[in-house]
């Protein structure tokens, strides 16, 4: 599998204290670990935010898993906010929790806390999204997917599906949140592919924030700006759904006079696929839960654990979307 080498990252200096996390349900500031919670595992996950439908499954995940397992969990929604992620892992090391996962907004920016969290004695999990830093030693694993194969396998789809003819094929990109991982990683694993020829161009490619709403704004510009766009690239299904408004409100038909490749696969975007309004979904498994669990424990009680852990995915075209549509979990 591609893998995204580490950059170099240029320490951002972060506001100092102990802050109170944005949460979606209430803490106990008096916890203090196992201790204080009868014997109980305290997990601190600060998520990302609810801004997809994958994002509302891997949260259902995280928080089934935690309760099936027995651990006390604290849970922050970061609201897509790179700040309230600092706040609320500043909050889980004054609550001396056992173990800290969360999903980066961004890759850059982290090293400060983490290395708080690393002084507390608090080993860190990273899930879905990785962290942009030189100091491998302030997280103990990663657990989510390959970003990067994402975007080849998006790729890949598309020079085969264009195979043997020489016409240009015009594309515009919906990217994910700027300086996230998955936007970062999706648009370089496609590029890697498709600039190998020629007659693939893409000739806008524009944040949609992850958002139905900013994907269909952002397409209905790209709409008014190309007349000619042959294929949408996005970078999530949410965005892709979004697209498909704008595309079908400008006269045009979604999967035929514009063909859509998207990265996800949720359930929407099935029903979408065997409407065929989407050509193709590369799959991008949020049910991390029960993984995050094991590596908790396994963390919190000093074990090793591997570096990476990945999850199993795949790639789904319509002919394949109705068979599959009954058995999708979000």
């Amino acid at each position: 599998m591609a893998h995204r080498a580490l950059r170099t990252l240029a320490a951002t200096a972060l506001v100092g204290g102990l802050l109170t996390a944005c949460t979606t349900e209430p803490v106990n500031n008096g916890s203090t670990g196992k201790g204080s919670s009868g014997g109980k595992l305290v997990l601190g996950f600060a998520q990302v935010g609810a801004e997809s439908g994958w994002r509302t499954a891997n949260t259902k995940s995280i928080r089934e898993a935690a309760e099936k397992a027995g651990f006390t969990l604290k849970f922050s929604d970061a609201q897509q906010k790179q700040e309230n992620q600092i706040k609320a892992i500043r909050t889980f090391i004054q609550q001396k929790v056992d173990v800290i996962a969360f999903s980066p907004v961004v890759e850059s920016g982290w090293d400060t806390v983490l290395k708080e969290a690393r002084n507390a004695g608090i080993p860190v999990i990273l899930t879905d999204r990785a962290v942009d830093s030189q100091d491998t030693s302030l997280y103990r694993t990663f657990l989510g997917s390959d970003f990067v194969k994402e975007g080849e396998e998006a790729g890949k789809w598309l020079v085969k599906e264009y195979e043997g003819t020489s016409e240009p094929v015009n594309v515009v990109e919906l990217q994910g949140t700027t300086g996230s991982a998955p936007a970062n990683d999706r648009k370089a694993g496609f590029a890697a592919v498709v600039e190998g020829d020629p007659k693939f161009k893409v000739v806008a490619s524009q944040t949609g924030d992850f958002t139905r709403a900013k994907g269909k704004e952002v397409m209905q510009a790209f709409l008014k700006s190309h007349k000619d766009i042959d294929v949408l690239y996005a970078h999530n299904d949410d965005m892709a759904l979004g697209a498909i408004q704008a595309i079908e409100e400008a006269g045009k038909k979604p999967g035929t006079d514009i063909k859509v490749i998207s990265v996800d696969g949720i359930k929407d975007a099935f029903v979408a696929m065997r409407e065929k309004k989407i050509n193709v979904v590369v799959e991008c498994n949020p049910l991390l839960g029960d993984q995050l669990m094991e590596l908790a424990k396994k963390v919190a009680a000093g074990e090793s654990v591997p570096r990476r852990v990945e999850v199993e995915e795949g790639v789904f075209t319509q002919d394949q979307a109705a068979a599959a549509l009954p058995g999708r979990q979000y």
